[in-house]
């Protein structure tokens, strides 16, 4: 049984690569979630992978802020998802921008033997600017959804993470206590403050 999905004509099998982007509390592993469930609704054999550095909720799950969640296999580096993606239809990669320069290359790979993949990740850091290997991964891109969370200003849609804690490092994961959505003015107003 075939289920048709973007990327994916009925009958036959398709690769495709598939964008979930947006900032942080916008839903990008919700729907990231969302799609993999019913992905195996549709009885395709699914692996999912995240970077091993993002244990905020878990060691190996991915887990949304709604607490939602999914079994996932921590890796340290994109090439080891070649490793551990024999005979399956649907490979999803949660927080994309902690993963390595080479993960677009890696989804070329994957998407060109006709798996389906599903990945979501932060589109810019907390600066504003694009955030590691996503820029490629939009570029090369079949389908791209970009979701927004709400500016807690302004009560806008927010489509930016503002660090709300004194760190300067790059990478700094956190949640409530550290982030929090703007859209775009409320963001530059926030960014000229500090």
């Amino acid at each position: 049984m075939f289920i048709e999905t973007p990327g994916h004509i009925s009958g036959t099998r398709k690769g495709a690569i598939e964008v979930i982007c947006g900032s942080m509390f916008s839903g990008k592993t919700e729907e990231l979630i969302r799609r993999l469930k019913r992905a195996r609704i549709a009885k395709q054999k699914v692996e999912i992978f995240k970077p091993l550095i993002d244990q905020r909720y878990d060691e190996q799950n991915i887990v949304s802020h709604d607490a939602n969640t999914i079994v996932s296999t921590p890796l340290p580096a994109s090439a080891n998802i070649l490793l551990m993606c024999n005979d399956v239809d649907v490979i999803g990669i949660d927080e994309a921008q902690f993963f390595d320069s080479g993960l677009p290359s890696v989804c070329e790979q994957l998407a060109n033997q006709g798996i389906r993949v599903i990945i979501a990740g932060l589109d810019m850091d907390y600066l504003g600017n694009p955030f590691g290997p996503m820029p490629d991964l939009l570029a090369i891109a079949d389908y791209i959804t970009k979701v927004h969370a709400i500016c807690m200003h302004c009560g806008d849609l927010a489509n930016h993470s503002h660090r709300t804690i004194n760190e300067d490092s790059l990478v700094l994961l956190g949640e409530k206590e550290s982030y929090i959505p703007l859209c775009r003015s409320c963001f530059v107003k926030a960014r000229a403050k500090q």
